[in-house]
C-alpha cells in the first residue's frame, strides 16, 4: 500500500480518463452561439484559422473548456480526501457542508460588503470553507472523529447555512439577488482569462499540496497507529489534509459557484475502475475532470436545442441519481453484513 511505484492499472485508467476529459473539452470547443466544425478549431489550435474563428476559440471559449478540467481536477482531489478522511463514500465536502460555508462567506461578501473583486471572493470563500470545517469537526468531535458523525454534522451545518443564504437573498436588492442565485447556479460560462488565470496558479499550489500529501493520506487509511510506525504525526497531517481538501472545493466555489456531486462521485467511481481498494489521488482528479467537462458539454448540448443551462445544474441532476444508486448501495451492504 505504501509503495512509491504507481499500479499500472491505475497509471492506465488515469491516463486515459485525462485524455477523455481533453477530447471531451476539445469538442465543446465547437459548440455556442456561434458553432464550429471540429476541424475549424482544430486549425485554430495549431495556429491557424480565421481571425474570427480565433477570437471565438482562443479568447472565449477556451478558458471556460479549461476550467471544467481544472475544476474536476480539484473537485476529485477534494473529494478523494475527505472520502478517505472520513473512511465513508458519502464524506464529500458538498456533502459535509463544506461548499456551503464558502458559499455563504461569497453571499455576505457580495452582498452585504458589496464587492465583486475576485480575489476578495477568493480568500473569504478559503476562510468560509475553512471555518465551516472547523465548526464540524468541533461539533462532531467525541474522543476522535467518526465518519458518519462527521457527515451527519456537516449535512446539520450545511442545512443552516443554506437558510441564512436563502435570507439573504431574500432581504437582497434585486440585481445582487440575482446576480448571487445565477452564480449559485454553479457555472462556468462566465469564467474568463481574467479569472482563470488566477485560478490556475493557485490551482497548481494547490494540487502540488495534494501531491505532497498523498503519501501521508496512505498511511493515515491504515489507521494511526499503524501511521505512527510509518514516522508520520497524524494529526499535523489530518489538518494539512483538511485545508488542502478545503482549498479544492473553496477555489471552485469562488471561481464558478458551488458544484455538486462530482467530488462525491468520481473517487468512488475511480475506484471501481482502477479496482483499488482505497481511492486514489491521481484517479480521482482524472475522473473529476471527465466528468465535469461531460456536465459542460451535455449543458452546451441542450442550450443548442433549448435554453442555456448552468453545470452545476446539470452535476446536482445526474448526482442526484448517482447518490440514491450509492444509499441504496451502502444500505444492502450493512444489511448483508448484520446478517
Amino acid at each position: 500500500v505504501l509503495s512509491s511505484r504507481l499500479p499500472v492499472r491505475l497509471a492506465v485508467v488515469s491516463a486515459v480518463l485525462f485524455a477523455l476529459a481533453a477530447s471531451i473539452a476539445r469538442v465543446s470547443l465547437t459548440l455556442g452561439d456561434y458553432p464550429l466544425a471540429l476541424d475549424q478549431v482544430t486549425a485554430v489550435l495549431i495556429g491557424g484559422g480565421e481571425a474570427f474563428h480565433r477570437t471565438i476559440v482562443l479568447e472565449w471559449r477556451i478558458p471556460v473548456a479549461l476550467s471544467t478540467v481544472v475544476f474536476g481536477v480539484l473537485l476529485g482531489i477534494g473529494g478523494a480526501i475527505f472520502q478517505s478522511l472520513t473512511r465513508n463514500p458519502l464524506g464529500s465536502p458538498d456533502v459535509i457542508g463544506f461548499d456551503a460555508g464558502s458559499y455563504t462567506a461569497v453571499v455576505v461578501t457580495i452582498i452585504l460588503i458589496g464587492t465583486r473583486n475576485y480575489w476578495s471572493i477568493a480568500g473569504v470563500a478559503m476562510i468560509g470553507g475553512l471555518v465551516t470545517a472547523l465548526v464540524v469537526y468541533v461539533l462532531a468531535y467525541r474522543r476522535g472523529i467518526q465518519g458518519f458523525r462527521l457527515i451527519i454534522v456537516g449535512i446539520a451545518v450545511s442545512a443552516l447555512l443554506g437558510s441564512l443564504n436563502a435570507y439573504l437573498i431574500t432581504r437582497a436588492d434585486i440585481t445582487d439577488a440575482m446576480t448571487v442565485g445565477f452564480w449559485g447556479a454553479g457555472s462556468v460560462s462566465r469564467v474568463t482569462w481574467t479569472s482563470m488565470v488566477p485560478t490556475l496558479i493557485v490551482a497548481v499550489f494547490i494540487v502540488g499540496a495534494a501531491a505532497l500529501l498523498a503519501e501521508a493520506l496512505k498511511k493515515l487509511e491504515l489507521g494511526d497507529d499503524s501511521a505512527v510506525t510509518h514516522g508520520l504525526r497524524p494529526t499535523p497531517a489530518r489538518l494539512a489534509l483538511l485545508v488542502t481538501g478545503v482549498a479544492t472545493v473553496a477555489l471552485v466555489t469562488a471561481a464558478a459557484g458551488p458544484i455538486g456531486f462530482v467530488a462525491l462521485a468520481a473517487p468512488q467511481l475511480a475506484r471501481r475502475l482502477t479496482r483499488s481498494a482505497g481511492v486514489s489521488l491521481l484517479a480521482s482528479a482524472a475522473m473529476g475532470a471527465a466528468l465535469l467537462a461531460a456536465a459542460y458539454l451535455l449543458s452546451l448540448m441542450i442550450a443548442q436545442v433549448y435554453r442555456s443551462i448552468p453545470v452545476g445544474l446539470i452535476t446536482v441532476c445526474l448526482g442526484g441519481i448517482y447518490l440514491i444508486w450509492l444509499l441504496i448501495t451502502e444500505a444492502r451492504a450493512h444489511s448483508g453484513g448484520r446478517r
